[in-house]
């Protein structure tokens, strides 16, 4: 009673979603809900929802999945792409997807772990002169010197 109260409140914007709420909605298999708060929650919820919808197993959900690939947050597509490969619902345009997603998260894995590494590097930066400035100190050493 209390989790339908929560998902009631959920729905009129008052309230996010618990782990627990989300966590009896997977065992209870209650996709729609599920569906609803990858759709609508805050990061955390639609990352939550996300690896719900994966032990909820329902082939139902791969096109709210397929939308949650395009999330802003990171950890919510990689969620996403995890609980498509894991439905496996032999779709080839999903496996096609899933597998580029796959490859674009291993790029900036890559890029990361990259940039990670050079952290500590440190570069030579040479300064270009301009020619006004090395003109201009040229004048002033020969104004230094004694006029014969």
């Amino acid at each position: 009673m209390l989790h339908n109260i929560t998902y009631l409140l959920f729905k009129l914007k008052v309230r996010q979603p618990s782990e627990n709420d989300i966590a009896l909605w997977m065992d209870t298999k209650d996709v729609l809900k599920l569906e609803y708060a990858l759709k609508h929650g805050n990061y955390n919820t639609r990352k939550l929802a996300a690896e719900a919808l994966e032990h909820a197993g329902q082939c139902s959900s791969v096109p709210v999945l397929l939308h949650a690939i395009n999330d802003s947050v990171q950890n919510v597509s990689i969620a996403a792409l995890n609980a498509l490969e894991a439905l496996g619902c032999g779709d080839d345009l999903v496996i096609s997807i899933t597998k580029k997603r796959f490859n674009w998260v291993k790029e900036l894995r890559d890029k990361e772990a990259k940039q990670e590494a050079n952290k500590d590097k440190k570069y030579t930066i040479y300064r270009w002169e301009r020619a006004s400035k090395k003109s201009f100190d040229r004048v002033k050493e020969q104004l230094k010197r004694p006029m014969r």
